[in-house]
């Protein structure tokens, strides 16, 4: 029973500090991302053991990326129901930066405060247009950049809340929604020349067919992931090779590996995790949009040797005629397009796929304006029978997209074929209800809500610029 006026919306810069590279040889950053042996704060002054990211819960950098914080935008939305219960919504950032998504939160929270929860999910389609239509802040999105990443924060504390108050995990939620109350949840403004409201529902009312036995499917297997863990740019080659070691030993037969830095070190590593993984199993690249549309068409077809599934965001992630340009030269290759982490929205979706322009897509459970825009991309998705592979990783990002892809399978798709879900071993430790992978799957959590919510000790601790972490860690850095 949905309950309860928003009484309290707050929101905290969390950042953890995987930049410092330079403590652990399992987590070695890209030459020209370390810190300088001169830099480096000394010992007396560094953050205490036990406040540092472990050497095995380390990223490194990729080719665009070289020195991430991974950090949140962390949403609390309290009500007055006498449940206590709260809403907890997170949006991933890099470090620098956060704080400018903690103004933009601020200031789309009049747009939430002293409303009825079930007033907001009464009319979910209304209210995200509200919030992506203020006509003042709209003038700096419109539904993209700052603004569209702290509206994704925003509604993914009232999923979170409304799926608590209903007992069930967000997956759940979804999968027992009428399909004419998910499509209500969805603003069709801009895609209605590729997916009505019409189409949407036979979709939905289709997928309810054999949908008890898929989420019995669900609830034993869990869904197909890949890790990303093992081959992010400078490792060194020992390390490489152990880590590779390491995932097989764990079950995981699709790896992903970072390139797009320099070609000959590209086929190096990629031989080392080719001899190391064997012919049979899976291998996907990720360039993180490091090259122009002709760089990319001659970069891979170099790497095409070692038998790619797909390369990711091999450019900018705005040019869809070039990705359908990339896609041409290489599919004929055997090498498909993958691309959606960093889309900004319903529409550069519904261009890629009019434009054959990828053949994996990429949601992303923050980027995008929480469930609500990931539901009709997910809907378009199926319309074009493209496999839906989300990005995960960085800060919760792992946690949330677990939800919208076993609905997507249970109610939409229908199908495990050419899908997967990716998957980092890094920073879940901080989540009250962190993921769970059983035989490199997906365990659908049963907890209720988003996943979202963070322990409270590991907010105060890696809140930034004041919590103990960045007490320690700033003035060391500024000497």
């Amino acid at each position: 029973m949905v309950r309860g006026r928003i009484s309290r919306l707050s929101v905290r810069d969390v950042r953890f500090p995987t930049s410092l590279g330079g403590h652990g040889a399992d987590a070695m950053v890209s030459a020209d991302a370390m810190v300088s042996a001169d830099a480096m704060v000394s010992a007396d002054a560094m953050v205490s053991a036990d406040a540092m990211v472990s050497a095995d819960a380390m990223v490194s950098a990729d080719a665009m990326h070289t020195d991430p914080d991974y950090s949140a935008a962390y949403v609390v939305i309290e009500t007055d129901a006498e449940d206590g219960i709260k809403g907890c919504g997170i949006t991933f950032t890099l470090g620098k930066g956060t704080e400018v998504v903690v103004c933009a939160v601020n200031a789309l929270a009049h747009h939430v405060l002293n409303k009825d929860l079930k007033d907001i999910v009464g009319d979910f389609r209304g209210f995200y247009r509200q919030l992506t239509s203020d006509g003042q802040l709209r003038w700096i999105g419109p539904e993209k950049g700052v603004v569209h990443l702290a509206t994704a924060a925003v509604l993914n504390a009232v999923w979170d809340l409304w799926a608590k108050q209903e007992g069930k995990p967000v997956w759940k939620l979804l999968v027992d929604m009428d399909p004419r109350m998910l499509v209500s949840c969805i603003d069709f403004r801009y895609i209605t020349d590729v997916l009505t409201e019409e189409d949407a529902l036979e979709i939905l009312q289709k997928g309810q067919i054999g949908k008890k036995e898929r989420e019995k499917q669900m609830l034993a297997q869990g869904y197909p992931a890949y890790t990303t863990s093992c081959a992010w740019l400078g490792y060194s080659d020992d390390t490489l090779k152990q880590l590779c070691a390491q995932a097989l030993k764990d079950g995981w037969t699709r790896f992903k590996v970072k390139v797009g830095a320099d070609l000959q070190d590209d086929m190096r590593r990629c031989q080392i995790i080719r001899d190391m993984i064997g012919p049979e199993k899976t291998l996907m690249m990720d360039a993180n949009q490091r090259w122009d549309v002709p760089e990319a068409v001659e970069w891979m077809s170099k790497l095409a040797k070692f038998k790619p599934l797909w390369i990711e965001e091999p450019t900018s992630p705005d040019d869809i005629l070039g990705h359908a340009t990339i896609s041409k030269a290489l599919v004929p290759l055997g090498i498909g397009i993958a691309t959606g982490e960093q889309c900004h929205n319903r529409v550069i979706f519904k261009q890629l796929l009019q434009a054959k322009a990828l053949q994996f897509l990429q949601i992303d459970s923050c980027r995008l304006g929480s469930v609500n825009e990931n539901l009709s991309v997910l809907l378009m998705a199926k319309k074009f029978e493209i496999p839906v592979c989300p990005h995960a990783g960085g800060v919760g990002l792992c946690e949330l997209v677990q939800h919208l892809i076993i609905f997507d399978y249970i109610s939409v798709s229908a199908s495990l074929e050419n899908r997967v879900c990716e998957y980092v071993d890094h920073l879940h430790e901080h989540f009250k209800y962190p993921v769970m992978i059983q035989r490199a799957s997906y365990m659908p959590p049963k907890d209720p809500g988003y996943s979202t919510e963070m322990k409270e000790e590991s907010v105060k601790k890696h809140q930034y610029p004041d919590g103990e972490v960045w007490k320690k860690l700033l003035p060391a850095q500024e000497n």
